[in-house]
């Protein structure tokens, strides 16, 4: 079926194209009713309009994004680096800019960083939202000066941000848990390893799993492992972990930073014993999948929400078109028989 365009509903309408530019952009010219009337009949023609089609009708578009994201765990930022600079290389003959300044991790180096990005004058922030105290008032005094603010993989709730695009952690963490206690006797105890309790989407993933570990008959979480993304300091906790605690029967990683904590098992002599239930997907967790040491996966598409991210701040920028109070990326189940197939499909 032919995509209904601007020359459909002026004819339509009985206007001219520049009537129907007038009224679906929001520049003037024309009166209230027939900006409402057009406004009603493109919508109910399922009109959508095309971001670059709309660059290109109104030729540069002078845009600056900012962008800061964490450097490491660069298996997963990498990702979604990747996904933010794929949808912005599609505008840059059209006057789109990304000025990235990358922390070094998540939770260290966020309000320098976008302070920096802010004395750059760019018309809209995208960052991931590591440092929430810290974060929160410059958040809140960007939105006031008409600069809106995107979090990318987790939130701010409590600031002023625009939207936010993830993961649905809730989801996540629940998944994990369905899975786990699957895998396990009933009764059987558990650990969750996480970066940050203070980050958003980790306190809800490891939430989300404690609940519904417990209402599907698993036995008890004995404890949150907070291991603050770090490689070291993930392993000796979980060797110590694994070490000292003979009713551990499953760990649950919710964050990137698996690999630490799949050498901890396999230096314990523990693999394929304690069934471990880790988060994301990349080549390097391949030999662990096939090992049996990890016995699944929740994949967030870090690539997808960094696609979805710019994707919404360019349509805003150059559309008007207004952005959503959040958009979520369902998950996908990894396990050793689809692992190998979908990091071949990694962008």
């Amino acid at each position: 079926m032919k995509k209904i365009g601007i020359r459909e509903i002026a004819k339509l309408a009985g206007v001219s194209p520049g009537t129907v530019d007038r009224a679906l952009h929001g520049r003037k010219g024309i009166t209230e009713d027939t900006r409402r009337r057009i406004l009603a009949l493109a919508q109910s023609v399922g009109y959508t309009p095309d971001l670059a089609a709309r660059a290109l009708s109104v030729g540069r578009v002078p845009v600056q994004v900012g962008v800061s994201v964490p450097r490491e765990i660069h298996h997963y930022f990498d990702q979604l680096v990747a996904g933010l600079s794929a949808e912005a290389r599609r505008f840059e003959k059209l006057g789109v800019e990304v000025l990235y300044a990358p922390t070094e991790r998540l939770g260290t180096g966020h309000v320098q960083k976008a302070t920096e990005l802010l004395g750059h004058n760019v018309d809209l922030l995208i960052l991931t939202p590591g440092d929430l105290a810290g974060l929160t008032p410059i958040i809140d005094e960007a939105e006031s000066k008409g600069i809106r603010v995107i979090c990318v993989d987790t939130d701010a709730p409590a600031s002023k941000r625009s939207t936010v695009v993830s993961v649905d952690a809730d989801v996540c963490g629940r998944l994990a848990a369905e899975l786990m206690a699957g895998f396990l006797p009933r009764g059987a105890d558990v650990v969750v390893i996480t970066g940050m309790m203070d980050v958003e989407d980790h306190a809800r993933k490891t939430e989300g799993f404690r609940e519904m570990y417990k209402s599907n008959g698993g036995g008890r979480t004995l404890e949150v492992i907070e291991t603050h993304e770090d490689e070291e300091e993930a392993f000796q906790k979980c060797f110590t972990l694994l070490s000292s605690n003979s009713s551990v029967a499953g760990l649950y990683v919710n964050t990137v930073n698996c690999l630490p904590v799949c050498r901890a098992i396999c230096a314990a002599g523990l693999a394929q014993k304690v069934r471990l239930i880790t988060t994301d997907l990349f080549e390097e967790m391949i030999p662990f999948f096939e090992r049996g040491v990890i016995s699944a996966s929740i994949d967030g598409r870090p690539f997808a929400q960094g696609e979805i991210a710019m994707r919404l701040a360019l349509d805003h920028m150059i559309n008007r078109n207004p952005l959503p109070k959040a958009h979520y990326v369902y998950p996908q189940i990894v396990l050793r028989s689809n692992a190998r197939v979908l990091t071949g499909d990694r962008s």
